[in-house]
């Protein structure tokens, strides 16, 4: 079977400590790992990138394309995703920015890859941008904590509640 092109990438990518030729060369590029909305299964994505502050954006530009590319709603359902850059791996939490927020990071980006404005020329959904923070040592305990210990609590809730009962002051 053939390698796909972001495969390719991808190995390339891992095989010199982030470098790759082609298209990318000389750009920022990381491999960004989601777990899938619905197969749960983890997708590598090779994808461009913005810094901004000390976060990361990126673009949901999908080449223009009408619609979201896949690792976006891969996010949306599991915003807590793999890194990779240059030999670098950490988990980020992927937050979608909205509003006058998404506006002034969009136009952060254009300034910085100017690229971005074209792909949003070419389609008339607004390109998502997502922040990726990188998640700490003690985030990650707490995260756990709660998948382990609170989840399985909240389980048990009945939802939506149902409505109060009558009682005699109600009558």
């Amino acid at each position: 079977m053939p390698t796909s092109f972001n495969q390719s990438v991808i190995e390339e990518f891992r095989a010199n400590g982030g470098m790759v030729g082609g298209p990318f060369e000389g750009g920022d590029l990381l491999l960004l790992t989601t777990t899938g909305a619905k197969s749960g299964i983890e997708r590598t994505t090779p994808l461009g990138y913005v810094r901004h502050g000390d976060s990361l954006l990126l673009i949901g530009s999908n080449l223009g394309a009408q619609h979201h590319p896949g690792w976006y709603h891969n996010l949306l359902a599991h915003p807590v995703v793999r890194v990779e850059i240059g030999t670098q791996t950490f988990q980020a939490l992927a937050v979608p920015a909205e509003g006058t927020r998404r506006e002034e990071l969009f136009e952060h980006a254009v300034r910085v890859a100017p690229g971005y404005g074209d792909y949003q020329a070419q389609t008339t959904r607004p390109l998502p941008v997502v922040v990726l923070k990188k998640m700490s040592t003690e985030l990650n305990a707490h995260l756990d904590y709660e998948e382990e210990s609170l989840l399985p609590l909240l389980a048990e809730v009945p939802w939506p509640p149902a409505p109060p009962a009558n009682t005699a002051e109600d009558s």
